[in-house]
């Protein structure tokens, strides 16, 4: 014997259960990031790593928003995503640890004075400063801002040939200022 089922009130029941509960990715966000945070964290070491963990499970569930049905599980397929993520970038991680018959030790520079070392700092930006305004912008984003010559070009516009050239002028000056001769 089979019991009726009304299939208008049970499906009329799921998409308002949906709308209350969560109206938006934003707001089931809100609601649930400290909670999703916590399962993260506990995937991880690092606070930093979870945090990433966690964005890259929201994207992953932002893109599937439209498609999940039951918003109730939210959270089940936020926790799913997230370990799925975290066994994938386990099974990608780049083993650098080599067993060998020495320890290496490890190769540090004496520490210099640090009075000594601002003083050079401070000598380097002031000599910085007394180059003309292009060259200062060429040596400023290429050694200070670590862009390479094509990003320059592109910020600067103009072509990667100048920059080049403006900056092994810059250097060229830079070399010759007598305030930076100790360096030398």
């Amino acid at each position: 014997m089979t019991t009726p089922v009304c299939t208008s009130a049970s499906n009329a029941a799921t998409p308002r259960a949906q709308t209350l509960a969560y109206p938006s990715f934003a707001s089931y966000v809100k609601a649930r990031q400290p909670v999703l945070l916590r399962t993260a964290r506990s995937l991880t070491a690092n606070p930093s790593d979870a945090e990433d963990l966690l964005q890259t499970a929201l994207t992953k569930t932002y893109v599937a928003w439209e498609r999940i049905e039951d918003h109730r599980a939210l959270d089940g397929y936020v926790r799913r995503a997230l370990v799925n993520t975290r066994t994938s970038q386990w099974r990608k991680r780049k083993v650098d640890e080599f067993a060998c018959e020495e320890l290496p030790e490890p190769q540090t520079p004496p520490a210099g004075d640090p009075a000594e070392q601002q003083a050079l700092h401070d000598a380097m930006w002031r000599a910085i400063m007394r180059l003309p305004a292009r060259q200062r912008a060429m040596v400023v984003l290429r050694y200070y801002e670590d862009l390479s010559e094509v990003q320059t070009a592109e910020v600067l516009g103009v072509s990667v040939g100048t920059v080049k050239s403006a900056v092994s002028r810059a250097l060229g000056k830079l070399r010759e200022d007598p305030e930076l001769g100790p360096v030398r």
